[in-house]
């Protein structure tokens, strides 16, 4: 049976902007190798496989070169192709079954919200190899995700959009990924980052939401706000609403489908 993909633009109300993610809408679970397979011929940052369960869906989220724990954006795209297809209705609560456990969603006049878990980052000593890689001097580090990705806080919205990181540098560090971060320049938002993952074979990912569950516990408590509106300063630009609360993170983002068909193979 011909599997349904669809390529949903998340974190932004315009096509052509935000994080592009496919989506695909199976019937039953698929081999690994496979999805993998798809996910390379897709070559989007991350591509989402789901197929309904007793109590929701089962999820799964794989780069080009491989799977990860926790995506936001393709969560986000797969929670509005539910709604917009009429699998869900408008009022209905997505349930998750996810490598990062069970993750809800709800719309919200618009927005589709997200519950995702916090991870709060942790002061690390530098690795100068990383800070040079990306092209600064010193900057403070941490980490978080399990310690697989850093965060580092630079000093002004200009240094974040201004990175050329050198990639290959990046590559020889053990890291999973790496966001660089700052206060916003712009009164419309509060802080603004930039998300580089060569590891996983994307150079820069234009919105990243499960970064924002590191990002958000740090500037809620630097900023002393319960919620927070921020901007990934890629090419192509995302919006995000963040609001921590103890051991979660809700994360608010809007999606626009530009694409759908039949995968054959």
């Amino acid at each position: 049976m011909p599997v349904e993909p669809y390529q949903v633009d998340a974190f932004t109300k315009r096509p052509f902007a935000g994080n592009p993610a496919a989506v695909c809408l199976l019937h039953k679970p698929a081999p690994v190798q496979w999805m993998q397979s798809v996910a390379a011929e897709m070559n989007l940052s991350e591509t989402a496989f789901l197929w309904p369960l007793d109590d929701g869906y089962s999820l799964r989220w794989f780069t080009p070169a491989a799977e990860v724990n926790l995506c936001g954006h393709a969560t986000l795209a797969s929670a509005h192709v539910l709604y917009e297809t009429g699998r869900l209705a408008a009022d209905a609560v997505a349930r998750f079954h996810t490598r990062s456990g069970l993750l809800t969603t709800a719309m919200d006049e618009g927005w589709i919200v997200m519950d995702f878990p916090a991870l709060p980052p942790h002061p690390v000593e530098v690795p100068w190899e990383l800070i040079s890689a990306l092209g600064l001097q010193e900057a403070p580090l941490y980490t978080g995700f399990d310690g697989e990705d850093y965060m580092v806080v630079v000093d002004g919205e200009d240094v974040v959009r201004g990175l050329q990181p050198d990639f290959a540098a990046l590559l020889a560090i053990k890291s999973r990924g790496v966001s660089v971060t700052s206060r916003s320049a712009a009164p419309d938002f509060d802080f603004v980052s930039r998300f580089f993952a060569p590891w996983v074979g994307i150079n820069e990912d234009p919105v990243t939401g499960s970064a924002h569950c590191c990002l958000g516990p740090y500037w809620a408590e630097k900023l002393g706000k319960e919620s927070l509106t921020a901007y990934q300063a890629s090419s192509r630009g995302g919006v995000l609403q963040v609001q921590p609360s103890g051991d979660r993170v809700t994360l608010r983002g809007q999606a626009v489908t530009v694409l759908s068909g039949q995968l054959l193979a």
